[in-house]
């Protein structure tokens, strides 16, 4: 087992499952620029630990995040405009950055989820939702856009449902959030964690390398014409070519037996 903290995270890692969680519970797991930040740099840990197969992404206390924090923007106001164009672009990468993580991830949703911190969500591969869960992207009431990645959740939700979250800034529950499609599930609060981990286990029966390209086939290919999503497979599947884990995938399927994967 291993463990790190941050200043805003927390990080543990026990048999494959990094467990990444946001520790900010006084300030509602709000999202200031040092958190995102700090992602950015964990995000740069997760990808150099062949050991990890899955991360879960959780809200440490009552909620997993309540958004940006709102002071910080307050505190922008006056910046000059070239100034602030670098800040927000910084802020972008650190989530854009982890959203290519060549690793599933699970979102594990709970108490408010809210502006940012629902663009977070969707960085990750999968959402399990509490039903108790509140969603909201509230900042056009704040007066401002969606400035953490807008398309992340048109590209989830579509136009129309995002017209209705974002131009009317309203709460929403989880069954409305699971039809709008940006939640995967929905369960009781007391069977939250056995959902999350039930799912996270079936990653470790799983080629991991393969299973991280593939998520790149599916993320970088959403923006190519079908030839080049093509060729991005055909390159792609070359990384994979004579991998110890595809051998032993090909072997186990021809033997009728359960693989043992070593992550290479």
């Amino acid at each position: 087992v291993y463990k790190r903290q941050y200043q805003n995270w927390l990080l543990n890692e026990d048999g494959h499952i990094a467990t990444l969680t946001l520790n900010r519970p006084e300030a509602g797991n709000n999202l200031t620029p040092e958190t995102l930040y700090e992602l950015g740099e964990i995000t740069k840990t997760l990808h150099t630990r062949k050991n990890i197969w899955v991360v879960i992404v959780q809200g440490q206390g009552k909620y997993f995040s309540t958004g940006i924090d709102v002071e910080m923007l307050k505190g922008r106001l006056d910046q000059p405009e070239l100034d602030n164009r670098k800040f927000l672009l910084g802020l972008q990468e650190c989530l854009d950055d982890f959203e290519r993580l060549e690793k599933p991830t699970i979102a594990k949703l709970h108490g408010f989820c809210i502006g940012g911190g629902l663009i977070l969500a969707l960085c990750c591969d999968f959402r399990i939702a509490s039903q108790r869960t509140v969603f909201s992207l509230p900042e056009v009431r704040l007066g401002i856009g969606v400035i953490m990645g807008t398309q992340r959740v048109t590209r989830v939700a579509g136009l129309a449902a995002t017209k209705e979250m974002v131009l009317l800034g309203k709460r929403f529950n989880a069954k409305t959030a699971h039809r709008y499609g940006l939640v995967n599930e929905i369960v009781p609060p007391d069977k939250l964690d056995a959902k999350v981990a039930e799912l996270a286990d079936r990653f470790k029966h799983l080629p991991p390398r393969t299973v991280g390209i593939s998520k790149r086939i599916i993320n970088s290919g959403l923006d190519l014409p079908l030839r080049e999503s093509q060729d991005l497979e055909i390159d792609a599947q070359m990384e994979l070519l004579d991998s110890p884990d595809m051998r032993e995938a090909l072997k186990s399927y021809l033997e009728k037996r359960e693989p043992k994967f070593a992550g290479e």
